[in-house]
């Protein structure tokens, strides 16, 4: 059996042999019902994209289930496209990949210079119980000059600076709650 994947007879001229085709190994290696498979995903995506008729399309699956051989299924499938193919998109502006892959899966961009305030408000928040609360104080204002900076500016450290705040805030709470008891105690 022989199939010719285009249709009309006599194949285009670019794709007439000029010279004897020597077919590798695995043309005549058998098919398993993975590469059969694989053969008919292929035309599914063939046929979605407009490139095979019903007719065709259904004589093809035919013939792909009936293919004894690789050499069998490379015929069926030889004028179509195997893979991805590039689709004339806008380039987003920031990543040199077409805008139809999504943005899960875009390199990350490139890393930001982290801003110097939010590195000392955490620095600051963290140091404040084994300084007694005498660095909480400073994580705090450390932490929203930072903020503000960050927003002006698009550097990163935001975590680093929200963290310092955070820890700063609970040291002054854990201190003023620690001085009330003092106090409480004093007077009892």
């Amino acid at each position: 059996m022989t199939f010719e994947p285009w249709q009309g007879g006599k194949p285009p001229q670019h794709m007439q042999p000029t010279q004897a085709v020597h077919l590798p190994q695995m043309s005549v290696m058998r098919a398993s019902d993975a590469d059969r498979e694989r053969a008919v995903d292929v035309l599914k995506a063939g046929f979605a994209e407009g490139r095979l008729s019903q007719g065709e399309y259904e004589q093809r699956i035919g013939r792909a289930y009936q293919a004894q051989t690789h050499g069998q299924l490379q015929a069926i499938v030889a004028d179509l496209p195997q893979g991805p193919v590039p689709q004339s998109f806008p380039m987003h502006p920031v990543h040199p990949v077409h805008a139809a892959v999504p943005h899960t899966f875009l390199p990350a961009p490139p890393p930001t210079r982290t801003n110097g305030s939010a590195t000392g408000a955490l620095v600051c928040g963290i140091l404040s119980p084994m300084t007694w609360g005498l660095t909480a104080i400073p994580a705090v204002i450390l932490g929203h000059k930072a903020r503000a900076e960050i927003r002006r500016t698009g550097e990163g450290g935001d975590g680093f600076a929200m963290a310092g705040i955070v820890i700063g805030w609970l040291s002054i709470a854990f201190g003023l709650l620690f001085v009330l008891l003092l106090v409480g105690a004093a007077t009892v």
